[in-house]
């Protein structure tokens, strides 16, 4: 089913612009994934699935993504979902370091008044030779001495650097002390939160929020590498209780089903390629660095490769 024959409906699949997040890390263009971004500065993240993510496509175009996710819940999240759009997926694209950073898990975010938390995972796009990321701490690290560190300008030297390759899948659970180094690209899924702690930040002249950040750090935590599993004709690169994310790897004019998560919102990214997301309900096109978002009550989904087709399926896996 072509873009132009698409039907109606509320639960038809539909395509999101992206949005492109200025940050002092960022690059001052983010070719060949995107050929503008609309702005003259440094751009570090393109939002894929940020609640002001627009619609492009179907009846729903020009509303955004939070405003869709609230009034259409019923047809657009799996049942029993709060009226928000699960996951934030998003590219990265530092061409300087990251600050030293923390998230909150979901008690201590509900706490001070958020839905959730902010566990993510960040799946290696590019890196160049020697590309590294900080993941935790070394052993023996303490609160306050850490505290110590961001004082006198140590605080790298407290974390654990890991490199990093293209194909890997880096978990980072929520309390996890981290950063990213310049030299990759990576594609982030996480929790729909934004709530970030900055620990240190190499001098850069931005505000810390070094009380509250110590006081969401767990020493020990359960991020690192995840190992990909091989399924039926598509590789489970995570599977965490916040997400899933598989990767498809789909031949030229090849058509696949992904039946086996029906019922569950997904996110559908491409990262190569071209193709077409098609349902009973109606049908969009994909390109690269695009995100379609297949609503729940979407019914018997196929995606449709026009060239090879590389693409990530992103989804929140039901609450038994």
């Amino acid at each position: 089913m072509s873009e132009s024959a698409m039907v109606s409906s509320t639960s038809s699949p539909f395509r999101l612009k992206p949005f492109f997040s200025p940050r002092p890390w960022g690059k001052p263009n983010l070719k060949p994934w995107y050929e503008e971004t609309g702005t003259t500065e440094l751009v570090g993240e393109a939002w894929l699935t940020g609640p002001q993510c627009l619609v492009e496509t179907g009846p729903l175009a020009g509303r955004t993504l939070g405003d869709v996710a609230e009034e259409y819940a019923g047809e657009l999240l799996t049942p029993g979902a709060m009226a928000e759009f699960p996951l934030l997926v998003k590219m990265l694209f530092p061409d300087a370091k990251l600050s030293v950073q923390v998230h909150p898990d979901d008690a201590e975010a509900q706490a001070i008044g958020l839905h959730r938390g902010k566990t993510e995972c960040w799946y290696v796009l590019e890196a160049e030779p020697g590309a590294t990321i900080a993941l935790g701490l070394k052993p023996g690290t303490t609160i306050a001495g850490m505290a110590a560190a961001v004082e006198d300008g140590t605080m790298e030297s407290l974390m654990e650097w890991v490199p990093v390759t293209v194909g890997e899948m880096i978990f980072v659970d929520a309390g996890t002390v981290h950063a990213i180094g310049p030299g990759v690209v990576l594609l982030e899924t996480q929790q729909t939160c934004d709530t970030t702690y900055r620990l240190y930040d190499y001098g850069r002249p931005r505000e810390l929020h070094l009380e509250k950040g110590l006081a969401v750090t767990k020493l020990h935590t359960a991020a690192g590498k995840v190992e990909p599993v091989e399924m039926d004709g598509f590789t489970r690169v995570i599977s965490q209780k916040y997400f899933v994310v598989d990767r498809f790897e789909v031949a030229a004019g090849t058509t696949i089903s992904l039946a086996d998560v029906s019922g569950v919102s997904e996110c559908l990214v491409c990262l190569k390629g071209s193709g077409t997301v098609n349902s009973g309900e109606g049908g969009v096109a994909l390109g690269v660095g695009e995100a379609v978002v297949v609503p729940a009550t979407a019914s018997g989904v196929e995606v449709v490769a026009g060239d090879a087709l590389t693409f990530f399926r992103c989804f929140e896996p039901k609450v038994a």
